[in-house]
């Protein structure tokens, strides 16, 4: 039982490894009652777990829910075109016609989700189905072999006499089964990538559906739908919504937490906002664990600002709508399709020009900066919030990267952090917002970086920002994972860009793509438990 036990967290790759070993044993197995050991051994291996027809029909049953689910937005679709009367309804006072497009976006988005979650579940039965069949013919293959040379077990003396044909039929049986073993690895580690990918599409769709993730009676549904909705007005709306899965979870729960008097307070500057943007933002401050006292102060200084000013004072990071295109790569093997992040033309960058090493502290200053729009507004606005002065951000903000540098027992000069020193300020600055304590997972391989992968993606597509360390022969470098689409990981760089590289750049060791090209492999990255 215990070994049973030992096997259950194992990796696709830790099991595909042994199986591997298994596999050239048997070739190299000097006796008959060895390799009857080993064909012991091998067939002792679990199959591939899961159920292909319970997967496909809950792919299908998700798949009816689709059905439904368009029909409704050919309805809620039609409502949204007719012109409507400027009603104010909800808790917070929304236009009732913003609030039916709202809806209408939402229902696509579930629409969406259901698809995805089907096809998600429709694929990974077809896995689980091919590799159990793949592991199948691996053990129909350890038959083959055992009938070759018998089940029964030789003495002491029988072991010493083998004559040419036995010997002849003993390696002949241990090339069928080595090539059984051979199969059942292809079927281990084909599971193990289905099992990850299904994960990754799951999470995601998961995060993606945002209309119910605020659960909290303190709102009404229509203020909670719009709150989901509500995005900046520059880049692509999907990859630039003000609140994350996480935060509207947490913002939710924050309000339903509150003392009565606090609450009140909320609802009526919530009401007092000028767009579903200025709402939005007030509720990602509670989300990011700020009092109402706080938030108070906060919605004077953003009260009446269009959606454009909110966006680039209190959003780091814009993704454009064209960010995904594969343009190819530098003659040093950079991506070319790679994004400036600025406030009014000065890049968050490390050391105000990328000239300090501070990459670790800058990293951590502009993922605090998107989970937390009072910090964002500190460094943007000033302390009237109200600047529009890039010479003056750059000064705050490198004040900031010098703070957490020391707060983290970096290196003199502006240069280096430890690995502890990292974690604590991540914890710190990122965890302290988004209520989460980060952990630091070393990766010295691929197999490292495959494991931890859907980890790192199920916080990022929950808007949780994930700290990333690389390095080439030259050095070493801090970076953030904050964002995912398909196969498709978002990097910030502290050089104050952004760009996207593939799930395959992240475990194979080409990471550079984010930055110069050599700084390759993924080494550490600090994942919220």
């Amino acid at each position: 039982m215990s070994g049973v036990l030992r096997r259950v967290d194992e990796s696709a790759s830790e099991r595909a490894e042994r199986l591997a070993g298994l596999s050239e044993r048997m070739l190299k197995a000097g006796s008959k009652n060895d390799l009857l050991d080993l064909i012991d051994q091998a067939f002792a291996e679990a199959p591939p777990e899961g159920d292909p027809g319970t997967l496909e029909s809950l792919g299908r049953r998700y798949r009816d829910q689709l059905d439904e689910a368009m029909g409704l937005h050919e309805r809620v679709d039609r409502v949204a075109r007719k012109k409507l009367p400027e009603v104010w309804v909800g808790d917070t006072s929304v236009l009732a016609s913003d609030a039916v497009s709202a809806a209408a976006r939402a229902v696509s988005d579930m629409a969406e989700a259901f698809e995805g979650g089907s096809r998600a579940l429709i694929v990974l039965a077809d896995a689980i189905a091919e590799a159990q069949s793949q592991d199948g013919e691996g053990r129909g293959k350890l038959k083959q072999a055992l009938a070759e040379i018998g089940s029964d077990r030789e003495g002491f003396f029988d072991e010493l006499r083998e004559n040419d044909e036995e010997e002849w039929d003993r390696k002949n049986a241990a090339h069928f089964a080595s090539y059984g073993v051979g199969l059942m690895r292809e079927a281990v580690l084909a599971a193990g990538e289905a099992r990850r990918v299904a994960a990754r599409d799951l999470n995601k769709w998961a995060a993606e559906a945002r209309a119910g993730k605020m659960d909290t009676d303190e709102l009404s549904p229509v203020d909670r739908l719009m709150l989901s909705d509500a995005s900046g007005v520059k880049g692509a709306a999907e990859y630039n919504e003000i609140l994350s899965a996480h935060e509207l979870e947490r913002s939710g729960r924050a309000m339903e937490n509150l003392p009565p008097a606090d609450r009140a307070r909320m609802e009526l500057l919530m009401a007092n906002t000028s767009s579903p943007q200025e709402k939005a933002y007030l509720m990602k401050a509670l989300a990011a664990g700020r009092g109402v006292d706080e938030i108070d102060e906060f919605a004077f200084k953003i009260h009446g600002k269009d959606p454009a000013w909110l966006q680039r004072h209190l959003a780091p990071v814009t993704t454009r709508s064209d960010s995904l295109n594969d343009e190819g790569t530098n003659p040093n093997g950079s991506s070319v399709n790679t994004d400036d992040q600025t406030f009014d033309g000065q890049k968050w960058v490390q050391g105000g020009d990328g000239s300090e090493g501070t990459c670790v502290a800058s990293s951590t200053v502009t993922a605090r900066a998107m989970v937390d729009p009072l910090y964002a507004l500190e460094l943007t606005g000033g302390p009237s919030g109200q600047e529009d002065d890039p010479h003056a951000f750059r000064r705050r903000l490198v004040d900031e990267q010098h703070r957490l540098h020391t707060e983290g027992d970096g290196g003199a000069n502006w240069g280096g952090m430890g690995p502890e020193g990292q974690e604590r300020i991540a914890d710190d600055a990122i965890g302290g917002a988004t209520g989460d304590d980060y952990q630091r997972h070393d990766m010295n391989n691929a197999d490292d970086r495959r494991q931890v992968l859907t980890d790192v993606e199920k916080a990022v597509a929950e808007g949780k920002p994930v700290p990333v360390d690389v390095k080439s022969s030259d050095g070493a470098h801090a970076m953030t994972i904050i964002g995912q689409e398909g196969d498709m990981l978002q990097i910030y760089n502290p050089w104050g860009t952004t760009t996207w590289v593939s799930e395959d750049d992240f475990i194979n060791g080409d990471m550079g793509k984010a930055s110069n090209g050599d700084l390759d492999d993924a080494y550490s990255v600090y994942v919220p438990r």
